[in-house]
């Protein structure tokens, strides 16, 4: 087995607040593979959204190492690091992130673009026809539902082809109904595009179907499944 799709070693977050310095990430380490499905689940507060972000490049670590693909975080600067997700990381958050001023695909099509894409709006069509939106590529994310700008959200992030998937609460914001949905979808892009997934849920069923399952509590990680 090769090296791990992401490695975080004796990993702290420490954070300044109104109240002082507040402890987010208390040591975590922790090896993903490639192709595994993680799940992280753990009370509000937990420092979910915050480990995700860490593995993200989103957060920088206060000590310990965050290694994503052999790359080592700390190393690179805020460019370099945007320039990383948009190589190898796909990222879909709770809130939809659309762009009001741009249509379906070209919300989709956009950071293909701007990453020399020339075949942009090819593979953003491809991307929402897998999502089934295929008829809505022209209309605008106030014209979608919320179901539908979730997966807009998610063709968005396959359509680079990303080695990693990293989830925030897809389905926070939706029903039942469709949050089902949106997790078929994920894990249906997940294995046509053989991608590493960390899911971050409160939904325990959600979880389940992932390889593994850690719980974080308190800023420190233990083993569900």
């Amino acid at each position: 087995m090769g090296s791990p799709a992401i490695s975080l070693q004796d990993t702290m977050l420490s954070l300044s607040g109104n109240a002082g310095i507040v402890h987010i990430l208390k040591g975590i380490s922790l090896n993903v593979e490639r192709g595994e499905t993680l799940g992280l689940v753990g009370p509000s507060g937990s420092g979910k959204s915050s480990l995700l972000m860490l593995m993200g490049g989103l957060e920088s670590a206060s000590s310990g190492n965050v290694t994503v693909l052999g790359q080592d975080f700390s190393t690179l600067n805020e460019d370099g690091l945007a320039r990383f997700r948009r190589d190898n990381m796909g990222i879909v958050f709770q809130s939809f992130h659309l762009i009001p001023t741009m249509t379906a695909l070209e919300n989709i099509a956009t950071p293909l673009e701007l990453a020399g894409d020339r075949d942009a709006f090819e593979k953003a069509a491809a991307e929402l026809d897998a999502v089934g939106l295929s008829d809505r590529k022209n209309h605008y994310p106030a014209q979608l539902s919320g179901g539908e700008q979730q997966r807009v959200a998610l063709a968005r992030a396959a359509a680079p082809r990303p080695k990693i998937l990293l989830a925030d609460e897809p389905t926070g914001n939706l029903d039942a109904s469709n949050g089902t949905a949106i997790i078929d979808l994920l894990f249906g892009l997940r294995d046509r595009h053989g991608s590493t997934l960390v899911l971050v849920t409160h939904a325990s069923d959600l979880a389940a179907r992932c390889d593994r399952v850690l719980h974080l509590a308190d800023g420190l990680l233990e083993t569900v499944k």
